[in-house]
């Protein structure tokens, strides 16, 4: 039989040397684990000798602790008559529930009232960006630049968004961004992502730091909904490995690995380092025994990349890749025209690059995606022929998505979006994120008077106030093909 311990005998394990959780109403003997806590030991030791669950569970995914401790560590259960009584001082502090979500009519809508109905803690990391929120601001505005050429006398009563993305059928060109941590904003998490797109048959990469495995947020999927899974390569080979022999056989609902570039190593994301009370998340993907010089601010996204490995490149990251799956491969974080145009060359292991810059996240000031498909189309454009281009970053209406289909993007990403659509209304939110932006664009489709995605192209925009900021310097690829001719 287990043993039962008192609240205030757990309260006095709170040190290094004895280091005691109550987590789910079982208490835990996490002293050994300290030392490889991806976040450091301070993390812990501030929820030492305490229920640490309402901060351990939004953001771990199941079976963390059966991975990261001995079975011992499981001390025995908690006695629930001896734990402080927080739970009146939780209901005095509930929030109002949120209006009915076919009231709310745009994306500055729905994020509104996520603000108000997730935590703080969920809020400083999905709003959050580098430095001076430049780049975060950017994207948005750049597509504010690009006008539209509606033409008139055409026949707009049918309208087909559909379309195919790496050879599968999908309802619309606009997919979910990886976007990490979804239970922060709402317990059904990256679960309920995928609920919520299901009926628009919308494509979902799924975070390398989800709050879920892989396997629950797959789970009772519609049939030919396609997820991709996100990769960021560890210090530790063997972890990342062992994460694409999972994936592996989820490839039926798996159908792509998107390795992520645009960050190799954290951007400074003050919004989120501010919250000095975030727990940082342990995943099976991120786990690291690596534990010195961590930086001391709080943050969510800080602690996210601890293990991340920053020596990633050509010429060894997509040979090792190889050996571990033989799922295409989609290069995420692409932000000049000879990173797209080195990508080409690599056709047809990378079936797609993503033109993004970590939605502001990681170089602040680095270009907003539309002005590297601009990039793209006037030092490049055979590589829109070699490998699927797709954007992400600042879409907040269907008119955007449509602007960048236009430029030659064959899908749109949003990660934000699906997150405060989750926050303010759960899988319904996110469901009414996707119509309001599928409307928008059938409505902007319509007024171009075209009627496929096949149809749009430069015809129906004018970009040129958006080209006048693009980069104006030499092409350089005759030096790109001399470095392929090396091996890169």
């Amino acid at each position: 039989m287990a043993k039962t311990f008192d609240a205030a005998e757990v309260a006095k394990h709170t040190s290094p040397e004895s280091c005691w959780v109550v987590l789910y109403g079982h208490v835990y003997d996490v002293t050994e684990f300290l030392p490889f806590h991806p976040g450091g030991s301070n993390i812990i030791l501030k929820l030492a000798g305490r229920d640490a669950t309402a901060e351990f569970d939004p953001i771990h995914p199941a079976g963390t602790l059966e991975e990261n401790l001995r079975p011992e560590a499981k001390l025995g259960k908690i006695d629930p008559a001896s734990m402080p009584q927080v739970q009146a001082l939780e209901k005095k502090t509930q929030k109002a529930g949120p209006p009915p979500m076919e009231n709310l009519l745009n994306l500055d809508e729905i994020e509104e009232v996520a603000t108000q109905q997730i935590s703080k803690k969920a809020w400083a990391y999905y709003y959050s960006a580098s430095d001076d929120l430049i780049s975060k601001s950017a994207n948005n505005l750049a597509y504010k630049k690009i006008l539209l050429r509606p033409r008139v006398f055409i026949d707009c009563t049918r309208c087909d968004i559909s379309t195919s993305l790496l050879g599968y059928k999908v309802g619309l060109p606009l997919y979910v961004s990886p976007a990490a941590q979804a239970r922060l904003g709402h317990p059904t998490g990256e679960h309920g992502i995928a609920q919520g797109i299901s009926t628009f048959n919308a494509l979902q990469i799924i975070s390398n730091s989800a709050s879920m495995t892989p396997e629950q947020i797959v789970e009772g999927s519609s049939p030919g909904q396609v997820f991709g899974w996100q990769l960021y390569v560890q210090n530790e080979r063997r972890k990342s490995g062992q994460m694409l022999a999972r994936i592996n056989k989820i490839s039926d609902k798996v159908k792509f690995v998107c390795l992520t570039l645009d960050a190799p190593v954290p951007g400074k994301r003050e919004h989120d380092e501010r919250n000095q009370e975030v727990g940082p998340p342990v995943t099976s993907a991120n786990m690291s025994g690596e534990a010195n010089n961590r930086r001391k601010a709080g943050g969510v996204g800080l602690q996210l990349f601890q293990g991340t490995a920053a020596d990633l490149t050509w010429k060894t990251t997509l040979p090792w890749l190889a050996k571990h799956t033989s799922l295409p491969v989609v290069l995420k974080g692409i932000q000049t025209h000879e990173d797209a145009y080195l990508a080409a060359q690599h056709a047809p292991q990378v079936k797609a690059i993503i033109l993004s810059n970590h939605g502001g996240r990681a170089a602040d000031t680095a270009p907003p995606a539309v002005y590297t498909l601009l990039e793209i189309r006037k030092y490049c454009p055979e590589v829109f022929d070699k490998v699927e281009v797709w954007v992400d970053g600042g879409i907040k209406r269907g008119t955007d998505i449509v602007k960048a289909l236009c430029l030659g993007a064959k899908a749109v990403g949003v990660g934000r979006a699906a997150l405060f659509g989750l926050g303010a209304g759960g899988p319904e939110g996110v469901k009414r994120t996707f119509e309001i932006l599928k409307a928008e664009m059938e409505t902007c489709m319509r007024l171009l008077g075209v009627e496929t995605i096949s149809e749009l192209g430069p015809q129906y925009i004018n970009s040129r106030a958006a080209e006048r900021d693009i980069y104006d310097g030499p092409a350089g690829l005759e030096k790109l093909d001399s470095r392929i001719k090396a091996n890169l």
